[in-house]
């Protein structure tokens, strides 16, 4: 069997000596403090030891959220790649960014408005690595570092100049590398970065390449399937909804419809997760060789959540908790120690904008939506209580168009374009095996849901 905990304890060990050797420290103080904000591509809340599951191997960032703070109730308010790196960028729902697809580029206002480039005009460096997602035109020249693709899915293995090809995280880890050792000395910066990992690769059919190294990881291991797997899950969706034309549906078949895919397709997903924690490592160690991690805030989050043959679907883009709730933590030295810890309090894409913005000392512009996580954590913002769900690209009978509202307790989702309406309660029914839109008794619950959805609706606009 693969030992996978000697395998990260001595390959960081190595990184840590080497990047002691090899890098000259950082003398230069700082008031404000470094900021790096890490993104994981389709990367679900529970893909993450610290989240409870016992089968992935995430030391690093297990150790992140230990230290720091690790949201149990994370999510994101439109559940596709291009949508949501748009709110994470603006701190603004879909409704008044109005980034729905992949193609629509943000105006100059809107790009203005963006968490780096306020950065940049209060004295940041900025660095982009990545995949940035949305639009065709990214705004590259206005960044002090930029390596990223056009493409809006890049490749997982690309070529470099001397004609060998490199696995997409490890280019990450590269870049992270050299924007490290250029700008640590230069003043403060924000570093964001956005992997592809654990992202699948488009293809007929999909498939998740992984590190050669990473192969045999997991071999051994057993991941049992999801509850809402049973086929009774997808049988009992409405019509509009269960036909093969669905995306979620058609993806299922490739990937998780028998017991054998559903093994090697989730494994390679976690192998590409450990992938990922492994580059963290490296990143951590640069920073701590450096002299710069104790002035270093760093958050790290997914785009969006993944069902993985829950309710006999794969990927996000519908209402479930599997789609739309992502992990979350921030970790900083400077953290004081009432802030650590596990809170169950939500927290949202949209927010992600406004605390770095805060941590920097500038003011978060009005239009922003979202809220300082930190100052919600100190109690000097109202923790939030529900948020608004939307999701319209596409449309049937390929992606139904969702929208809703979720609370602590309950969630509503309705079906836009065919009035069709869910109701799950939360705390009871956590995986939400049973729709009580329609059972007796719940009229009153169905009602206040309802009301809540319609002046979300004209709120978040």
């Amino acid at each position: 069997m693969f030992d996978f905990h000697n395998f990260f304890r001595f390959r960081l060990i190595g990184i840590y000596l080497f990047t002691i050797l090899c890098l000259p420290s950082v003398l230069f103080a700082q008031n404000k403090p470094n900021i790096i904000f890490l993104l994981t591509d389709d990367h679900r809340w529970d893909a993450l030891g610290h989240a409870g599951n016992q089968q992935i191997a995430t030391p690093v960032l297990d150790s992140l959220a230990s230290q720091g703070v690790y949201f149990e109730r994370a999510y994101v308010t439109t559940s596709i790649c291009c949508v949501s790196r748009a709110s994470l960028l603006s701190g603004q729902y879909a409704s008044r960014h109005q980034i729905n697809d992949f193609q629509t580029d943000m105006d100059t206002p809107a790009v203005e408005a963006t968490y780096p480039i306020l950065l940049k005009n209060a004295g940041y460096k900025i660095g982009f690595i990545g995949k940035y997602g949305v639009g065709t035109q990214p705004p590259e020249k206005l960044y002090d570092y930029w390596s990223c693709t056009n493409e809006g899915q890049p490749d997982y293995f690309l070529s470099r100049e001397d004609g060998i090809m490199i696995h997409h995280t490890d280019s990450v880890a590269n870049d992270i590398a050299a924007f490290l050792g250029r700008f640590a000395s230069q003043g403060p910066f924000c570093l964001s970065v956005s992997f592809k990992a654990p992202h699948e690769l488009d293809g007929d059919p999909p498939s998740y390449p992984v590190q050669q190294r990473y192969a045999d990881l997991y071999r051994d291991t057993y991941i049992p399937k999801p509850l809402t797997a049973d086929p009774v899950y997808w049988e009992s969706m409405p019509d509009f909804f269960q036909t093969e034309e669905n995306i979620g549906r058609k993806r299922w078949r490739d990937l998780f419809s028998s017991d054998r895919l559903y093994q090697e397709n989730t494994k390679n997903y976690y192998r590409l997760v450990t992938g990922v924690d492994e580059v963290v490592g490296q990143m951590m160690s640069q920073l701590k060789a450096l002299g710069i991690a104790e002035n270093t805030l760093i958050i790290f989050m997914g785009d969006n959540g993944f069902m993985m043959g829950e309710h006999g679907l794969e990927g996000k883009w519908f209402g479930f908790e599997e789609s739309i709730r992502v992990p979350l933590l921030i970790s900083a030295p400077f953290l004081s120690a009432e802030l650590r810890g596990k809170s169950s309090e939500m927290a949202l894409n949209i927010d992600i904008a406004p605390t770095i913005l805060a941590a920097a000392g500038i003011e978060i512009p009005r239009q922003m939506q979202g809220i300082n996580l930190v100052d919600m954590l100190k109690g000097k913002a109202p923790a939030r209580t529900s948020f608004f769900y939307e999701h319209t690209f596409l449309g049937s009978p390929q992606l139904p168009r969702v929208e809703g509202v979720v609370t602590k307790d309950l969630k509503y989702i309705q079906y836009i374009e065919h009035g069709f309406e869910e109701l799950y309660d939360l705390r009871a029914d956590p995986f939400e095996t049973k729709n009580l839109a329609h059972e007796p008794g719940e009229s009153e619950r169905l009602s206040d849901m309802r009301s809540a959805y319609a002046k979300w609706k004209e709120e978040v606009k």
